[in-house]
Parts: C-alpha cells; sequence; structure tokens
C-alpha cells in the first residue's frame, strides 16, 4: 500500500504515471479527510486488503478540503483521474454523472445492495444508475465548550428556540466570552445559518415547492431566515477576522477555548481536537451539541436535520472490477463497524449500527432517526451554481454587505439562470 499526504496536483499526476507501471493492477482513491485516527484506520482496511488481494495495489490520496474542491473538476476531465474519489450527495454529484464524468457500476453494484440500504444506494445513483457508494451520514450543529458556557451562565438545555440563541450570545459576550467560531473566508460555514433558518422558517414542503418550481426562492419565509441571521450578526457574535478566517482557523479556534460555540458537522469533533495547540482541545467531557433552535410561529420543525449522506463516487473508467471489489470491502459491515466504534462515522451499512458506542455519535443518529426531513447541505443539494450563490450571500449577509431581500433576489435570478 503507498500512502501519500498532502499532494499537489502536479504531484499526483506524476504518481499515478508512476504507479501505473507497476505490475499490480493500481486503485487510486482520492479524499479529502484527515482525520489521524480515521486514516489508520483506513491504512489498516488497504493492508488487510491488498493481504487477501496481492494482484491489487491501494493508493490513497490525500488533497485539503479547499484546494480539493478547486481541483477536482479539472482532475476529472483528466486522464489522471482517480478510479475513486471522496463525494458529498446532491446536486454537485448529479451534475457530474449527468456531464459522464462517473462510471456507471450499475451491472456491478450487487454486493453493495446486498449490505447497503436502498436510501444509501439512492444518493449515490442517478437515473436509475449506480456510480457511487456510501460511507457516512452527517449532521450539522452547535458544537459548544461546556466549560465555557459554565463560565457565561449559559444553560444549554434551555436553547430551544431563536431567541433562547441570541440569549446565550448576549450572556457569553457579557462574560467577556467570543460566542461563536466561523471561517468566513471559505463561505460555506456561513451558509449552514441561513439554510438552517430558511428551513425553520419554509418548512418542507416550500423547499420542495421551489426545487419543483411550484414556488420562488423570493419569498417571505427565506426572506425572514435573512433577517433572524441579521439580529445575530448584530450581536457581533463572531472572532474577531472571521471574515478573513478559514474553517480550520475557525476550528483552532474552537479547539483553543478561544470561542463557545462552532456550528460544523459531525467531523468538527475531530478537527477541534486536532487543531487545537495542545492537540488536546475540548475533550468530551467538556464538549456539547445543540440542534439548530426551532423559529417560533415558523413552518419547519425543530427537529429537521442538515446534513449529508457523504461517500465515494467511481470516476469515468474508474470503476474497474479491482476498485468495485475494493469498495465493497471498505464499506463492509466489519470496517463500518470498526469506523464507528472509533466514534468516525454515523454507518450506513446494514448491521453495523450497534457497533456505535460514541456518545455525539449516538445523538447525531436519534436525531437524523427522529428527523422527518433530512435535508442534504443545500450547496451540495442543489449545484455548484446554485450552491455557490448561497455560500456567497451568506457570508456578505454576514458582514452587512447584502440585506435578507437581495439574498433572495440573488437565489431566484441563480435559479433562473441554471
Amino acid at each position: 500500500m503507498k500512502l501519500l499526504k498532502n499532494l499537489a496536483l502536479t504531484t499526483i499526476i506524476s504518481s499515478m504515471t508512476f504507479i501505473g507501471a507497476a505490475s499490480a493492477e493500481t486503485v487510486t482513491m482520492l479524499h479529502n479527510q484527515n482525520t489521524p485516527i480515521q486514516q489508520e484506520l483506513w491504512d489498516t482496511f488497504a493492508a488487510e486488503f491488498e493481504a487477501a488481494n496481492p494482484d491489487i495495489d491501494i493508493v490513497m490520496e490525500f488533497m485539503e478540503n479547499e484546494q480539493y474542491k478547486a481541483k477536482l473538476p479539472t482532475l476529472l476531465q483528466s486522464k489522471n483521474r482517480p478510479n475513486i474519489f471522496y463525494s458529498w450527495g446532491g446536486g454537485n454529484f448529479v451534475d457530474r454523472a449527468a456531464a459522464g464524468l462517473l462510471d456507471d457500476i450499475t451491472a456491478k453494484s450487487a454486493g453493495f445492495k446486498e449490505i447497503i440500504s436502498e436510501g444509501g444506494i439512492s444518493a449515490f445513483s442517478h437515473d436509475g444508475k449506480v456510480y457511487g457508494v456510501p460511507y457516512t451520514l452527517a449532521q450539522g450543529g452547535f458544537w459548544y465548550n461546556k466549560v465555557l458556557f459554565a463560565k457565561a451562565g449559559v444553560d444549554a438545555e434551555k436553547i430551544k428556540e431563536w431567541d433562547d440563541l441570541l440569549d446565550a450570545v448576549k450572556k457569553l459576550k457579557a462574560a467577556g466570552i467570543t460566542p461563536m467560531a466561523l471561517g468566513g473566508a471559505d463561505k460555506w460555514p456561513v451558509h449552514f445559518y441561513w439554510t438552517y433558518l430558511a428551513m425553520r422558517t419554509g418548512g418542507q414542503d416550500l423547499f420542495n415547492d421551489a426545487v419543483d418550481g411550484k414556488a420562488d426562492w423570493n419569498n417571505p419565509a427565506y426572506v425572514q431566515a435573512g433577517e433572524l441571521f441579521a439580529q445575530l450578526v448584530a450581536l457581533e457574535p463572531f472572532q474577531p477576522g472571521y471574515a478573513a478566517a478559514t474553517y480550520g482557523e475557525a476550528s483552532t479556534k474552537m479547539g483553543n477555548y478561544e470561542a463557545a460555540m462552532h456550528l460544523m458537522g459531525d467531523w468538527e469533533r475531530n478537527v477541534q481536537r486536532d487543531n487545537a495547540e495542545d492537540k488536546v482541545g475540548i475533550t468530551d467531557d467538556k464538549l456539547g451539541l445543540l440542534s439548530f433552535p426551532a423559529v417560533k410561529g415558523g413552518k419547519g420543525r425543530g427537529s429537521d436535520t442538515l446534513g449529508g449522506v457523504n461517500g465515494f463516487a467511481f470516476a469515468k473508467d474508474g470503476g474497474t472490477d479491482a476498485a468495485v471489489k475494493w469498495m465493497e470491502y471498505f464499506v463492509g459491515e466489519n470496517q463500518q463497524k470498526r469506523l464507528a466504534a472509533a466514534g468516525i462515522v454515523i454507518p450506513v451499512t446494514k448491521g453495523a449500527s450497534s457497533a456505535v458506542q460514541d456518545k455525539f455519535l449516538k445523538q447525531i443518529a436519534e436525531n437524523i432517526a427522529a428527523a422527518k426531513w433530512h435535508q442534504v447541505w443545500w450547496d451540495q443539494a442543489l449545484g455548484a451554481d446554485i450552491g455557490g450563490t448561497i455560500n456567497d450571500f451568506s457570508a456578505s449577509m454576514a458582514s452587512g454587505d447584502v440585506t435578507s431581500k437581495e439574498a433572495v433576489e440573488m437565489l431566484q435570478e441563480a435559479w433562473e439562470l441554471r
């Protein structure tokens, strides 16, 4: 097994060219996941697979998240594309499948269909054809520091509605504590606020109607979402310099006890620890997770969740027998159980959920199970162009450069031009 880290695109290209000369068939897997404990298990899985399949060589290649997003479109159209790459469900996946950038492995998918639910497989299917495989579920919420909450006299159990969250922000600021970390430079972390609020104000039916063209995105409920976000922004809850900070830098603030909350996906628990200066960060006994609060009078339920179904897609011509065989092993029950037991994934494979021991993953799994609406992140679900617009105006609303009404007008215009 060859494990390559922090690769520039030129390094990837040269390494793939070199690997291609090897006698064993090489399966390349490109990803943006750099949590050490997860990578250690992936390495173990690859070593086990290679021992049982000496004619197959697994090469995992890591690329930093923002670089990954920027370079992946070009890489998928090159002759140096990987067999398999980390993919989010939603619009980008569908667009790539429709554009012929993915490999149809439907005829080889029987093994996946035996071990993964129909819903999981459907997240990586398009027009009845299978192009990938899910790996884990995800949910966004407010990760919070119990020590800082206690110092400010904030009771997390009482944060049920939006006004409760605003009150908590005020208490934290009064105690001299930065309420929230935010990576504004990357923009996508900001969109969690507006989209969650839009889910709370508008509800599932309005979202589905807008997607189906039965309703405009420029509607009062979504305008209200921006107005509620403006209430938060007016309190100046984010760390100084947040607009120029990346997600990783915001996570570092969280891990260093320099911010009390971070609205982020379930990966944040590990990232804040790895990014902290002491590499300890907020230990689990001092860390909490809050669901995004309800909006009084909104049509959305407070139990509705925003998250994703993340996994791996097969690049064009990448779904070889060897690549499919590797992915069947990689997402197999035993491997998913080990990942779940280590607190890394909310498993998608049948029978693996019994291995979830981590209290946070159990909480997230219960949240998703209780939700009548689990919505994939909007910037992914609606495709790159629409998602980019949402990310852009969310960041601009946070800086006060775009009003709530202007934001939904931008969204409606982008939708009509798609």
